[in-house]
């Protein structure tokens, strides 16, 4: 192990681009942005991700200004700790590895699921366990590896979006099929419910769909995680924020509207739709429809892509996150080397190590303990982007009280202070409305405990730190804000 114990930059521009554009293009889009439709009309769709798309609008422009700044390894654990307490950042950093690290275990079991459509005689174990040496392996060699083969999952993932937005144009508009199908699924009642689009529903049916699209963005954030590893990161940071909202929003805003325009939100197969029926994938139903051969077949082999993509992804990340947990003293040293190619390799095989072990909790007993595992990991996303926009806040406080110039920033967040404000607001929102019902109810304790998990440890975790290590909350005048990187 080298004794220099850094990280490598070499990931290029056009690695980072990628990796925030297929961070957040996966299931979230292909599968379950069909009952999206069905739960709020494709009205109320379309309102949630577009609310949802502002959102992370916002939390890029706060996380372009930091990452810019502060181009560094763990990059959210590194500001919590600089701008809101030490205590915050020990937090912020296990949460956001603890996430990430249950992700690669959902992804085990995904992987499996979706094969089984080709092969489904082969236990799902052996598919399981060959994923999991895949992400391993691409992460083991380098992060130009990894870079790399982000680059081309995510090429994949665009190239589907944009061959279903066109052919979905082409169907409206009578070019594809022959008729123009028009508009009139927008202004559809189901006579059975007397619910009507375009909003189904009402508010309470867009919140569900605001939960939902929540999700389906996270991973844009991963750009900030890369940062440590980015060459050139004054431009390659700046380029790939200004450039992901835009074509997440468009890919998004598109294929939400295509879909609520030639599926009516009454389609049994919106209804029955789940992130394991490759069939019901409303991308699936529309190539289907279309005429092109194998839609299922194609369908599936595009997810499969997104959930390779997204465990090779946790597993950069929290690897990475469990890197600069170590390098700060907040997890054991050794998770600190890095081999001569750069890649910290201890941390990466205890990360798997984890997922492989959570992975194994679904195939014990009833998958109970899974189940919890997952429903911890559920709000963690949000916890982040919670912290991304406070510390944000903090930094900005801590910049001008310092007496610096904000016009010296390599990267100026725009709508500061309400740009983070908001973004807090939004996310304290997602996370509080995660089961609405049991909150609003009360009565369920184990609905609320379960649905809660990940904030209730968040929360011990903050709170056990800052109770035995004593820390305070930082003074904008004494905050670090000093430029040094891994």
């Amino acid at each position: 192990m080298s004794n220099q114990n850094k990280l490598k930059r070499a990931m290029h521009s056009r690695h980072l681009n990628m990796i925030a554009i297929g961070g957040a293009i996966g299931t979230g889009l292909f599968v379950a942005s069909g009952n999206t439709i069905a739960t709020a009309g494709p009205g109320g769709a379309l309102l949630a991700y577009a609310l949802i798309g502002f959102m992370v609008y916002l939390l890029m422009q706060s996380l372009g200004e930091l990452a810019t700044y502060m181009p560094v390894a763990g990059s959210f654990h590194e500001y919590g700790s600089r701008f809101i307490s030490s205590s915050f950042g020990f937090a912020i950093g296990w949460n956001y590895w603890f996430n990430w690290a249950i992700t690669v275990a959902a992804e085990l079991v995904a992987a499996a699921i979706i094969m089984k459509f080709w092969f489904p005689d082969v236990p799902a174990w052996i598919w399981s366990g060959s994923f999991l040496a895949g992400i391993l392996l691409i992460n083991y060699f380098s992060v130009r590896t990894f870079g790399e083969s982000e680059f081309w999952f995510a090429l994949i993932k665009v190239l589907a979006v944009i061959a279903f937005i066109m052919l979905g144009l082409a169907m409206i508009f009578g070019i594809m099929n022959g008729h123009v199908s028009g508009f009139n699924n927008w202004f559809l009642e189901d006579t059975t419910t007397g619910q009507s689009a375009p909003f189904v529903g009402g508010a309470l049916g867009i919140l569900a769909v605001f939960m939902v699209a929540g999700f389906s963005f996270q991973g844009t954030e991963l750009v900030a995680v890369a940062a440590g590893e980015a060459k050139d990161p004054n431009k390659s940071i700046p380029k790939a924020i200004n450039a992901i909202f835009w074509r997440i929003l468009l890919f998004y805003i598109f294929a939400i509207f295509i879909i609520g325009t030639l599926l009516p939100f009454t389609d049994p197969n919106l209804l029955k739709n789940s992130e394991t029926d490759i069939a019901q994938s409303p991308f699936t139903i529309l190539f289907d429809r279309a005429g092109i051969a194998f839609a299922a077949s194609v369908m599936n082999a595009v997810i499969f892509t997104a959930i390779f993509s997204a465990g090779n992804s946790g597993l950069y990340s929290s690897t990475r996150m469990l890197y600069a947990l170590a390098k700060s003293s907040k997890a054991p040293k050794i998770f600190a080397k890095t081999d001569s190619r750069g890649v910290p390799v201890y941390a990466l095989i205890a990360t798997a190590t984890i997922g492989a072990a959570c992975f194994l909790t679904s195939l014990l007993g009833d998958g109970a303990a899974y189940f919890w595992l997952i429903n911890a990991s559920a709000l963690a996303g949000f916890i982040t982007w919670a912290g991304i926009a406070w510390s944000h806040y903090k930094f900005r406080k801590a910049y001008i009280a310092q007496g610096k110039d904000v016009n010296d920033l390599p990267f100026k967040a725009k709508w500061y202070p309400l740009g983070p404000i908001l973004a807090l607001i939004m996310c304290i929102i997602v996370i509080i409305g995660q089961n609405y019902e049991a909150l609003i109810q009360g009565r369920d304790f184990v609905a609320l405990l379960t649905s809660y998990i990940g904030l209730w440890l968040f929360l011990l975790i903050w709170a056990g730190h800052k109770l035995i290590t004593k820390s305070k909350a930082i003074d904008p005048l004494q905050a670090d804000l000093k430029r040094y990187d891994y």
